[in-house]
């Protein structure tokens, strides 16, 4: 059993560890990012609204079904509901009704209601596919960074570990009285300002990586890591692209025109809703209704044995003669309350019919509603140029800023390449005791500066250069690093 215990915990530790050293991919990061970001989700929410919406618009086609029941009782002198006749009791009653509704025409609203629908629902959609392209990038970004200074932290501890060397030839040097002991006293001083590099290389790292699992909404900042995956800059055909086709791309790709033009079109139903108001409204209905007492029946009975009975009804004015005729010789008689389902069955009723509701005056609420309207209208068309011209400013501006980070790249490169020359040539000279440690120490901080800016050139123009390709329409997910 206790063997069992420790081969338990040592698969438990082992599987901890597995879990902390797990390495985030790009791809890994951008499907996390996407699926747990609270903006998506807000803008899932939106999306289901809008679903919503396109059933109330589809739901107003068709008829309205409503039934009602009740039933009361009432103490004192109350009339009977089926004959009419006042007691002073106390009885119950009960009612039941079925009332069905259709909009037969209301100036086409019903249209226009479902068709706003379908546009929000897409102008939902539009949204979230922006929220998701606005997140992929903003991850890359902050994964560049993190590489960017993992690069460089990389850098900063392989020439440290040139100057550690440096500091062992420079001290057989000096004991062999080559060089003077100032040499490796500026030797070693390099060494302290390198290895204070390192730490804020380390701490760069770290903060980088902190603010990139605070996007991916990870909570776990000290086991969080990324993998060293090398990106390289591919060769792509933005750059041959004239700027005019990437702008026209653009504008038919990019979800910032689709949106503001479907909230154009959204303004536009609203405006055409709110003038349907002014049409007539036709409708039809149909009642079915029914009711039932418990109060007991009053009926007329007539004696068979005697049936008429002579009575007095008047006299003769002038001579006082009596004016006699037979009546009904009959009573009021008490009977119990009918049973309940007859008494359903024998006072129902139906009503139906068609209603015209013609608008007259509603003091001005129409007219101005209208006004608002047209008056939104024209905001959102305003809005549509402007995300027009806003796009393509961000394109003029993202195709300059990836020309810039090339040319910079190409410079940073070739500027790299002559100083690893010169530092190499330092190197030999200063091995061999012909140059100083000062001179040496400057060339091979040149050298690490132009790695450092190699670094950042080659990470800004990957970057600049898929933004450019996400203007000319390339899905976030889609790109290639």
């Amino acid at each position: 059993m206790k063997k069992i215990v420790i081969v338990f915990l040592f698969l438990s530790v082992g599987i901890s560890v597995v879990a902390q050293e797990k390495k985030w991919t790009l791809q890994e990061c951008v499907t996390y990012a996407i699926e747990n970001n609270i903006s998506v989700k807000q803008s899932s929410l939106e999306i289901e609204n809008a679903e919503i919406a396109k059933s109330d618009a589809l739901g107003n086609y068709l008829p309205s079904l409503n039934a009602s029941a009740g039933n009361s009782w009432n103490t004192g002198l109350t009339q009977d509901v089926t004959t009419g006749v006042l007691k002073n009791i106390t009885s119950r009653n009960s009612s039941y009704s079925v009332t069905a509704g259709v909009t037969v025409f209301s100036g086409l609203r019903n249209l226009r209601e479902m068709q706003k629908a379908k546009m929000q629902q897409l102008s939902a959609q539009y949204n979230l596919s922006k929220i998701k392209d606005d997140i992929a990038l903003f991850v890359a970004n902050g994964y560049l960074q993190v590489l960017l200074n993992k690069a460089n932290l990389q850098v900063a501890i392989e020439q440290n570990d040139v100057t550690v060397e440096q500091i062992a030839r420079t001290q057989e040097l000096v004991d062999a009285g080559v060089l003077p002991k100032g040499d490796l006293l500026e030797i070693k001083a390099v060494d302290a300002r390198e290895k204070q590099a390192i730490v804020q290389s380390e701490s760069n790292v770290k903060i980088s990586l902190i603010s990139l699992a605070q996007l991916l909404l990870i909570k776990d900042y000290e086991s969080f890591d990324i993998a060293d995956e090398k990106f390289e800059v591919i060769l792509s055909e933005m750059m041959g692209k004239d700027v005019n086709e990437v702008i026209s791309s653009a504008k038919e790709n990019r979800y910032e025109v689709k949106i503001a033009e479907q909230n154009k079109e959204v303004a536009q139903k609203d405006l055409e809703i709110s003038k349907s108001i002014y049409w007539p409204t036709v409708s039809a209905f149909f009642n079915y209704n029914t009711r039932e007492t418990d109060i007991a029946r009053i009926s007329s009975f007539t004696d068979p044995d005697n049936p008429t009975v002579t009575t007095q009804i008047g006299y003769v004015e002038g001579t006082g003669d009596a004016v006699l005729s037979e009546v009904p010789n009959s009573s009021l008689v008490e009977n119990p309350a009918e049973p309940y389902f007859d008494q359903l069955s024998n006072n129902d009723g139906i009503s139906y019919g068609v209603r015209l509701n013609v608008p007259i005056f509603n003091g001005f609420s129409t007219r101005n509603n209208v006004k608002r309207n047209l008056i939104n209208l024209k905001r959102t068309e305003y809005q549509l140029e402007q995300a027009e011209l806003d796009l393509e400013s961000n394109v003029y501006q993202a195709y300059v800023d990836a020309e810039g980070a090339q040319k910079s790249y190409e410079a940073a490169n070739a500027s790299l390449e002559s100083q690893e020359l010169a530092y190499e040539y330092a190197k030999t000279k200063f091995d061999v005791g012909i140059t100083n440690s000062f001179d040496f120490s400057q060339s091979k901080l040149r050298y690490n500066q132009a790695l450092i800016e190699a670094n950042r050139a080659k990470f800004e123009y990957i970057f600049k250069l898929k933004v450019l390709e996400l203007f000319f329409g390339i899905p976030a997910t889609e790109l290639k690093f």
